[in-house]
């Protein structure tokens, strides 16, 4: 049997949250009565500064079952870095985390999957969309877009994959290796290594409330991805430099053999195009030069990604994490 966690982050999840608890739950219960899952397993909640009742809800889980757990962040630090202080806080309590998202658009049965992919010996899990026959024609194209440009400008990252994954114990202490404050996971995850699989499933519409991915957010959320995770777009602007030098070359070579023929050239139009060409030029080199020092200057002030206000847990997890940091505090006194 596998003890398993599922971390989930919350912003906002009101609406929805009840009926999450709900289904994962009786899911649990399946698992567990089937002897895939230990007693033990629990599903943490990580509240990221949310507004509504979302914290008053998970506290009212976790008073009246010991298998609901919460984490309260100290204010909103956004998606990834709520599920980042999830899987931190578990780091160490569990053989397998699996990550998934409040809004029950996740597939909970697939759950079944990924403890066989698990028990096969795969480390790390991906959950990937089947399909995107319930997406409008808009959400499908800038969605595939999205992975698209991203493998494009160098992130590996799985093609329709979100947050649905599986880490074993291993994995995850992997994952914690990486110090960089700018943590995009979805392009961290594949750089751990080790054995990984994919599960498939149909993704459903949202339960309730709205989305906290509209289009703004998801350019924002790639522009994030690909200038923590590759210098591509550097080197994009230094080819993009060399074909405007060509063509300059070009362009001078012209005007010269025009000149040479007494051709009368008025020139302002081509002036002016190319002065505000290059000038749009220099201006967008410069911006994408100062993302990457921004991230620079970041990484080096090292501020936390994140400060954990509460975290409920039954007593139990509290007596072996305990024991745990006596053991470690042990071995290190005796190294």
């Amino acid at each position: 049997m596998v003890k398993l966690y599922v971390v989930i982050p919350c912003y906002n999840e009101e609406a929805v949250l009840e009926e999450t608890a709900s289904r994962l739950k009786q899911k649990f219960t399946q698992l567990s009565d089937r002897h895939r899952i230990t007693d033990d397993s629990r599903i943490v909640f990580v509240d990221d500064g949310s507004r509504d009742r979302t914290w008053e809800l998970i506290e009212q889980f976790h008073a009246q079952n010991d298998l609901f757990m919460g984490v309260k962040l100290s204010r909103n630090r956004g998606h990834q870095n709520a599920l980042l202080a999830g899987l931190y806080s578990v780091r160490n309590m569990a053989d397998a985390v699996v990550s998934m998202d409040a809004d029950l658009q996740d597939d909970i049965d697939a759950l079944d999957q990924f403890l066989d992919e698990f028990s096969k010996g795969a480390e790390v899990v991906y959950g990937v969309r089947s399909s995107r026959k319930k997406d409008s024609f808009f959400k499908k194209f800038s969605a595939e877009g999205f992975y698209r440009l991203m493998n494009f400008m160098g992130a590996d990252i799985v093609f329709n994959h979100a947050d649905y994954r599986l880490l074993s114990n291993r994995a995850l202490n992997g994952l914690f290796e990486f110090k960089e404050v700018n943590l995009f996971l979805r392009g961290i995850v594949p750089m751990i290594g080790y054995q990984s699989s994919k599960v498939y499933y149909e993704r459903s519409e949202r339960f309730a409330g709205e989305s906290k991915y509209p289009l703004k957010k998801m350019l924002a959320f790639a522009f994030e991805g690909i200038t923590s995770l590759t210098i591509k777009p550097i080197r994009l602007i230094i080819s993009l430099g060399c074909m405007m030098l060509l063509v300059s070359v070009g362009m001078l070579v012209y005007f010269l053999v025009q000149h040479a023929l007494g051709h009368t050239v008025a020139g302002w139009t081509s002036l002016i195009v190319s002065i505000w060409a290059i000038g749009a030029l220099q201006l967008i080199s410069i911006g994408v030069i100062g993302e990457y020092v921004g991230k620079v200057y970041l990484e080096t002030k090292e501020r936390p990604r994140f400060l954990i206000e509460q975290f409920l847990k039954d007593e139990t997890a509290q007596e072996r994490e305990d024991i745990q940091g006596q053991v470690m505090s042990e071995k290190m006194r005796k190294g």
